[in-house]
């Protein structure tokens, strides 16, 4: 077995842009336009070669774009990779190199091994075939010869847990059923080198955790494993290294904890406890925007540190412009490493179908005491109208520590297993 199952060297990958057609309003700018058009797009297709080389040159064009720059690195078998950046840094554009979807525009991809990619699920699946025919179809693209989807066909249906509806057409499948089924194909591949790319949170909980522990049981059969995820958990848990994209640029290859903590310390977060915007800079919609957001202490006190038994409240400042049908605001907890611990709604005790007037707000949540653990937390929120459209997309906005300094009267001071420590009641009873 070769030392190296993936070696990539220079890699680089450019697309051109294209440009938004404008609209004619006469007979002859449509002809003038059709005429024109070949020697417009000669032109931009030239700008692809023309600056060959020529670093600052290239970045001055346009309509290029650079979606990996002179990215260089080596897996040995049996590594299990997470490779993880904001959206938009490259890491699908990789994958799909890696997978020989695309070619690159410069550098080279070495694979010793054979491959499985499970980047876009159901890629390859027939709206009008049955799921066992899929089955075969698309075994058959990512390699699996006929006697070996045979011998497997019923390890895959049962993982999926779709065998009521395996000869039923793919067409009437729910996007989360076809996920399993595309996922169980792929996984039962038995390949040398899996290339995953954040396909997991489509599912349902119950097969997410399914799904890792199949990658968990893949990586101990020394498989390697290219994991792609914004699950900072599920990164950490399956991968012993990482590989940080920023901008198509690889600016970190590491242990997988140095690699999630540089990632993370670079995510836009405040850590003094309060967001204030203008209105020119405030995330909002055209009916709706967000002015502010702070955590506050009983004693009325801004602050990012509060004791585990002290509670506090988080305050959102909002104005709402235009009427707005079944506003909902949502708020997480999340760790650092992106799972969520727990959800909660402003609209949870009001029935659907009301209507927000137009004015200033401010939202309060209290946090109880006694309830999270001795760790720091992410607070993420965002604004929509179930059913209608999303208003302000969700984000972290704030980072909170959460302490214990106490003497120990209800715990041993300290983090306990887990992202919650509530304060349970127990009672004993001599029987």
């Amino acid at each position: 077995m070769s030392k190296i199952a993936i070696k990539v060297e220079s890699l680089s990958k450019r697309y051109r842009i294209g440009f938004e057609k404008q609209a004619r309003d006469t007979l002859a700018e449509v002809i003038s336009d059709w005429i024109t058009s070949p020697i417009r797009n000669y032109r931009r297709l030239r700008n692809l070669t023309k600056f060959e080389g020529q670093e600052q040159e290239i970045q001055e064009v346009e309509d290029i774009i650079w979606a990996l720059r002179d990215i260089s690195f080596e897996i040995k078998p049996g590594e299990v990779i997470g490779v993880i950046g904001n959206n938009g840094a490259g890491k699908s554009t990789l994958l799909k190199i890696l997978s020989r979807i695309t070619y690159p525009t410069h550098g080279t991809v070495t694979l010793n091994g054979r491959v499985s990619s499970l980047l876009e699920v159901g890629t390859g699946f027939h709206p009008e075939l049955t799921g066992r025919d899929n089955v075969y179809l698309n075994g058959t693209i990512l390699g699996m010869t006929r006697d070996e989807i045979d011998r497997k066909f019923d390890e895959i249906v049962d993982f999926s847990g779709i065998s009521k509806f395996i000869d039923t057409p793919v067409k009437f499948y729910s996007s989360g059923m076809g996920v399993r089924l595309a996922f169980s194909v792929a996984a039962h591949l038995e390949p040398e080198i899996l290339l995953i790319d954040e396909v997991l949170s489509v599912g349902d909980a119950a097969f997410q955790k399914k799904s890792l522990g199949k990658m968990e049981e893949v990586s101990r059969l020394g498989r390697t494993v290219l994991f792609v995820s914004h699950n900072m958990g599920a990164v950490r848990s399956l991968c012993s290294r990482g590989l940080l994209l920023e901008s198509g640029i690889l600016t970190m290859d590491d242990n997988v904890d140095a690699v999630i903590n540089q990632y993370l310390s670079s995510k836009d977060v405040s850590l003094l406890g309060r967001l204030n915007w203008s209105e020119a800079d405030a995330p909002q919609d055209q009916e709706l925007i967000l002015f502010g957001i702070e955590m506050v202490s009983k004693d009325g006190e801004v602050k990012t540190t509060f004791q585990i038994d002290e509670g506090f409240e988080i305050r959102i400042h909002y104005q709402i412009v235009e009427e707005i049908k079944n506003l909902r605001l949502y708020l997480r907890f999340k760790t650092t490493m992106s799972e969520t611990v727990f959800a909660t709604y402003e609209d949870a005790q009001i029935q659907q179908g009301f209507n927000r007037k137009p004015g200033h707000y401010t939202a309060i949540a209290k946090i109880p005491p006694n309830i999270l653990n001795n760790m720091t937390y992410r607070i993420y929120l965002g604004f929509d109208s179930p059913g209608h459209k999303v208003l302000i997309p969700g984000k972290e906005y704030l980072e909170v520590d959460i302490i214990d300094t106490s003497d120990g009267y209800r715990y041993v001071p300290g983090a306990f297993d887990g992202p919650i420590r509530p304060v349970i009641d127990w009672r004993v009873n001599e029987s």
